[in-house]
C-alpha cells in the first residue's frame, strides 16, 4: 500500500509506486530507468523557452508605456482632470457624459500627474495581469487535487495568456497602451480575476471574519465594476449565475454554501452599479445621442450576424491556439510530476457527480458564447451598426475565452500523459508538439509587437516635437496654433470631422493648451 508522507515545505510526496510517484528518481519497479527524469527535463525547459518568448514580448509591451503620448480621450481626460480634480471629473461624467463614476476616479487619479500615470499603466498591467493568471492556475490545480507541475510550465501558462489578450486582437494598442481603453475594458478583468484569487482564499481558510470579509468585497467591488465598464458586467454576471448556481452543494462541487453565496453577493453589486450607471443623467443624454433601435426580428438578426463576424475575426488569429498548447505542456507535466498539492482548509473537497462533471467541462462554450452575444448586442444599441468592430471591449469575453482553451489544453495534457505512460520517446515527442505550436503562437505576435513598437515610438518622436512648439507659441501669446494630426490606434485626432463645433478632440486640444482653438497646418 502506498504511503503519503508531508515534506518540510508542506508537499504531500507519494512513495512505494503510489498514484503521481516516481520512485527510484526517476526508475521503475525493477530499477531500470523510466525516462521520466528525462521527460521532467524536457518539459522544464520546453516551459522556459515558451515562458521567455512571451515573457519578452509583454516586457517590450511594458518598455512602450514611456513612449505613450495623447491622443483621443486622453486630451479630455487631461484637462479635466487637470482644471476639475478627480471628483469633479467623477462628476462630470455622471452627469454629462455616460455615468460611469468608478471609471472616472481611475482617470482623475491616472492623470493627476499629466501622462505620467499612463505611461507607467502598461507596466502595471502585464506585472498584475501575469502574476494573477498564475496565482488562479496554481489555485486551481489545488483545489482539483492535482499534482504540482514545474513552475516554469504554470510561469509560461501565465506568460502566453497575458500576451494573447494584449498581441493577438486587432487592437493592441488600445488594450494595453491607450490609458481610457484600458482603464474600461483591461481594468475590469485584471480586477475580477484579483476578486476571485481573494474568494479562494477566504474558501480555503476557516476563519469566519475572512469569508465575511471576502462577501463584503465582492458586493463593494461588483458596484464599483457595474459602473466602470457595462461590456464586463454582463460577462461577469453570466458566469457569477452560472457558477453559483452549480457550486450549490448538492452537486458536490463545494461542501457548503460560501461560493454560491459570494457568488450571489457580486451579482447584487453589479446589478446594483449597472443600475446606478444606467439611471444617471450622463447614460440618459448618451442613449439620446445614439437612440435604440427597436428589437425587430430584423434587428435580433443584424445582432447575431454582428456576433459571428466577431467570432469569425477571433477565429481567424490562430495565434489563440498557443492557449491550447501551453495547456497541453501543463497537462503533461502534470502527468509527470512527482508531488500531489495538500489540500488545505476545513478538510478535502466532496467528489461531484458524474453528470455534474460533464456539465461544468462543457458549460464554458455556451457561457462565452451568450456572455460575447449579450457585449454584442449593447455595442450595437450603444454605437450602431458599426459597434461590433470596437475590439478593446472584447477583452471581456477573450478572458474566458483563453482560460478555457487552456483548461481543455491541460485536461488533453493529462490524458495523452497518462495513455503515454509507457513509452518515453511518445511521451517527448508529445511535448516537441505542444512546444511547437506554442513557440509558433508566441512567434506570430512579433509582428504586431514590432508594429506596436515602430509606430509608438515614431509618433512619441513627433509628438514631442510639436508639443514643444506649440508650448512655444503659447507661451508667446499665441491663442490660435496649428495642429497636425498623428493617428495612431485606430484613434480619433483632430479634424475627424468637417464641423469644428463637432470635433470634440478638436475642442480637448485647444483646453489643454489653453487656447482659443486649433487649426490645420
Amino acid at each position: 500500500m502506498s504511503r503519503t508522507t508531508i515534506s518540510e515545505h508542506g508537499d504531500a510526496r507519494m512513495r512505494d509506486g503510489g498514484e503521481g510517484g516516481d520512485p527510484g528518481g526517476g526508475r521503475s519497479a525493477d530499477g531500470r530507468r523510466d525516462g521520466t527524469g528525462a521527460l521532467r527535463r524536457a518539459l522544464s525547459w520546453t516551459g522556459l523557452a515558451v515562458g521567455a518568448g512571451a515573457a519578452a514580448l509583454l516586457s517590450v509591451g511594458a518598455f512602450l508605456g514611456v513612449y505613450v503620448r495623447p491622443t483621443s480621450d486622453d486630451w479630455c481626460a487631461l484637462w479635466k482632470t487637470r482644471d476639475m480634480g478627480a471628483l469633479g471629473i467623477a462628476s462630470d461624467f455622471y452627469r454629462t457624459q455616460n455615468g460611469r463614476v468608478t471609471n472616472a476616479l481611475a482617470t482623475g487619479v491616472l492623470y493627476t500627474d499629466d501622462m505620467r500615470g499612463p505611461k507607467l499603466l502598461p507596466a502595471a498591467l502585464v506585472v498584475a495581469l501575469g502574476a494573477a493568471l498564475f496565482l488562479l492556475g496554481r489555485a486551481a490545480l489545488r483545489a482539483l487535487r492535482l499534482p504540482r507541475p514545474p513552475v516554469a510550465l504554470l510561469g509560461a501558462v501565465a506568460a502566453v495568456l497575458a500576451a494573447l489578450l494584449f498581441f493577438a486582437g486587432t487592437r493592441p494598442y488600445q488594450v494595453l497602451l491607450w490609458a481610457p481603453a484600458t482603464i474600461s475594458h483591461t481594468l475590469p478583468s485584471l480586477i475580477g480575476l484579483w476578486v476571485v484569487l481573494g474568494a479562494v482564499r477566504a474558501a480555503r481558510s476557516t476563519r469566519r471574519w475572512a469569508r465575511t470579509a471576502a462577501l463584503a468585497g465582492a458586493l463593494l467591488a461588483g458596484v464599483a465594476l457595474g459602473m466602470l465598464s457595462e461590456p464586463f458586467t454582463l460577462v461577469a454576471g453570466v458566469f457569477a449565475v452560472a457558477v453559483g448556481l452549480l457550486c450549490l452543494p448538492r452537486f458536490g462541487w463545494a461542501r457548503d454554501r460560501f461560493v454560491s453565496t459570494w457568488c450571489a453577493a457580486a451579482c447584487l453589486g453589479l446589478a446594483v452599479g449597472l443600475t446606478l450607471l444606467y439611471t444617471s443623467p450622463g447614460a440618459r443624454w448618451r442613449r439620446a445621442q445614439h437612440p435604440q433601435a427597436p428589437l425587430t426580428a430584423d434587428e435580433v438578426g443584424e445582432t447575431f450576424h454582428d456576433w459571428w463576424r466577431v467570432w469569425q475575426t477571433v477565429g481567424g488569429q490562430w495565434a489563440y491556439a498557443g492557449a491550447l498548447a501551453v495547456g497541453v505542456l501543463l497537462g503533461l507535466g502534470l502527468a509527470a510530476a512527482r508531488t500531489r498539492t495538500p489540500v488545505r482548509g476545513p478538510g478535502p473537497l466532496p467528489r461531484p457527480r458524474s453528470r455534474t462533471a460533464v456539465v461544468a467541462a462543457c458549460l464554458p462554450v455556451p457561457l462565452i458564447a451568450l456572455a460575447s452575444l449579450a457585449v454584442v448586442y449593447g455595442l450595437r444599441s450603444g454605437y450602431g451598426v458599426t459597434g461590433w468592430t470596437y475590439a478593446r471591449t472584447w477583452m471581456s469575453f477573450l478572458v474566458p475565452l483563453l482560460a478555457a482553451l487552456c483548461a481543455y489544453g491541460t485536461w488533453l495534457g493529462l490524458l495523452a500523459g497518462r495513455r503515454l505512460a509507457g513509452p518515453t520517446a511518445a511521451r517527448i515527442g508529445a511535448v516537441a508538439v505542444a512546444g511547437a505550436v506554442a513557440v509558433a503562437a508566441t512567434a506570430a505576435l512579433v509582428p504586431a509587437v514590432r508594429s506596436l513598437t515602430t509606430t509608438t515610438v515614431a509618433r512619441s518622436l513627433a509628438w514631442d516635437a510639436q508639443n514643444a512648439r506649440i508650448r512655444s507659441e503659447v507661451a508667446a501669446g499665441g491663442r490660435k496654433v496649428t495642429y497636425e494630426p498623428l493617428h495612431i490606434g485606430y484613434l480619433a485626432e483632430p479634424f475627424f470631422t468637417p464641423a469644428y463645433s463637432r470635433d470634440w478632440v478638436a475642442q480637448c486640444v485647444s483646453r489643454y493648451y489653453d487656447v482659443e482653438r486649433i487649426e490645420r497646418p
